[in-house]
């Protein structure tokens, strides 16, 4: 499956059209996974389902149209959080989003699992979907737990355990820390977070 434009508009729309809007209302940039997407944990109230964007008043289709078409039509404007991180996506409003069905519906999937998995492993933690790395991720005891949609490491979802100080052996498999693709760890991704904790 060819991730990379399905992941970089998803990315985009995380970036441009809640995180941004969010951060320019409340000077929040995280984000929460949702049912079939993901959305902004404070105002204005906007999340993503399937290929839509839902405002209190409207659902605004996504596939083929720019970042600000889609904006202007739901009543704002697009952009990212301005001057918070350098390390995004590089989308721009003028952009078209761009989905395949089967990738859309894989990469919300992966999130959902992510998002479920570190609240099984650590439920006193709030799982929070970073528009900078698009990645759902915990942080417990210095060490960062989450899953990726695929990136320039992986190109496709993987689940991570990141410590802040390296660690060697056979478990530390990546630059910053281990990492599993999700296709290896079906219905697993938990007990990989427990295991990464017990090798610390």
């Amino acid at each position: 499956m060819d991730w990379e434009p399905t992941r970089r508009s998803l990315h985009g729309v995380a970036e441009l059209l809640l995180a941004g809007p969010q951060h320019r209302a409340t000077g929040r940039i995280d984000l929460r996974v949702t049912e079939g997407g993901f959305a902004t944990v404070a105002g204005p109230a906007l999340s993503v389902d399937g290929d839509e964007l839902r405002t209190d008043s409207a659902r605004v289709p996504l596939a083929g149209r720019t970042y600000a078409a889609v904006a202007a039509e739901a009543g704002f404007e697009a952009g990212e959080p301005a001057g918070v991180y350098s390390d995004g996506p590089g989308v721009r409003p003028s952009e078209t989003i761009t989905f395949d069905a089967d990738a859309l519906e894989a990469l919300s999937a992966a999130f959902a699992e992510g998002d479920r998995a570190l609240r099984d492993f650590a439920p006193d933690a709030t799982p929070v979907l970073w528009p900078e790395h698009f990645d759902v991720a915990i942080t417990v005891d210095e060490v960062n737990y989450g899953v990726s949609p695929g990136d320039g490491y992986l190109g496709e979802p993987y689940a991570y355990v990141g410590p802040f100080e390296a660690r060697e052996g056979e478990f530390w498999n990546a630059p910053f820390g281990a990492a599993r693709p999700l296709r290896d760890l079906t219905g697993a991704v938990t007990a990989f977070f427990r295991t990464g904790r017990d090798q610390l």
